[in-house]
């Protein structure tokens, strides 16, 4: 707190290990430091967060119940509420990992966005990188993992399983609903799903 910490409550906040802070932080209750952190100045971080061997930089905020272990946190980034952030990732200044999202070795590149529901694991993001809630990147075949590639300002629609090794290139877009397996070129729309049929007069079963 002399340092420059704003703590909600100091007999809920528990440091097991070292932490480095900058100015004019705040800290709210219940929140655990593990091993090595350093926050830079003007960081939030909301109740109940365990954060790791991580570094955050300046203007991040990190909402409630959020966990980051072996990370890199841009500047002006917002991560969570309930986010898992695993090692590895590293992600740059303005993006946004939303509820209920799991990254594991991700670059996420500035600007880029995944803001609910998703893993990314083993994947590179480019700028300004769009990706639906429900996205997958299907990295592990059961013996070896494999990378997926995201290019700058790719748009990825809700509900699409990305099949590793991929690339998907600058601009490109994928429709929601899409299981990508092949690499989709700069600007190019991929879609990737069965073609729905409405059959006419259709009758619901009955309970006998």
């Amino acid at each position: 707190m002399t340092e420059g910490a704003t703590l909600a409550d100091p007999a809920r906040v528990d440091v097991r290990g070292e932490l480095s802070i900058g100015n004019d932080l705040w800290i709210d209750v219940n929140v655990v430091f593990e091993g090595k952190v350093s926050l830079g100045s003007n960081v939030s971080i909301g109740p109940g967060c365990v954060i790791k061997d991580a570094t955050i930089a300046d203007g991040a905020e990190i909402k409630a119940n959020s966990v980051i272990e072996g990370a890199v946190i841009g500047a002006n980034a917002q991560i969570g509420p309930f986010a898992r952030i695993r090692p590895g990732t590293e992600l740059a200044a303005n993006t946004k990992v939303g509820n209920f999202v799991e990254t594991k070795k991700a670059i996420v590149g500035e600007g880029s966005k995944i803001n609910h529901l998703s893993y990314v694991g083993d994947a590179s993001l480019g700028r300004n990188v769009n990706v639906g809630a429900g996205t997958i990147t299907c990295n592990y075949d059961g013996v070896n993992k494999y990378q997926t590639v995201l290019g700058d300002g790719v748009f990825v629609g809700s509900n699409t399983a990305l099949v590793a090794p991929v690339t998907v290139a600058a601009e490109a877009t994928i429709g929601a609903g899409s299981t990508i397996t092949r690499d989709v070129a700069d600007h190019e729309l991929a879609v990737a799903r069965g073609r729905q049929r409405n059959i006419a007069g259709w009758e619901k079963p009955k309970k006998h």
